[in-house]
């Protein structure tokens, strides 16, 4: 999970497993699979490093194969 602002300065809670795409259009607009779309404060490449950092505190809680 990661958390996001909206425009209005509410903060919220996504599944960064569920982030179709990030695009900045001037506004940074994620798009999940659900197609739904978000409108958010931070920039694209803020929103790519906190799905990152998402992704690597998940393989670290993974028991080794």
């Amino acid at each position: 999970m990661i958390t996001l602002t909206r425009l209005n300065g509410d903060r919220f809670v996504v599944n960064a497993e569920l982030v179709r795409t990030v695009e900045e259009r001037p506004d940074t607009t994620v798009t999940l699979t659900t197609g739904e779309r978000l409108i958010v404060r931070e920039s694209l490449e803020d929103v790519v490093d906190l799905a990152v950092e998402y992704g690597r505190r998940l393989r670290t809680l993974l028991p080794p194969d």
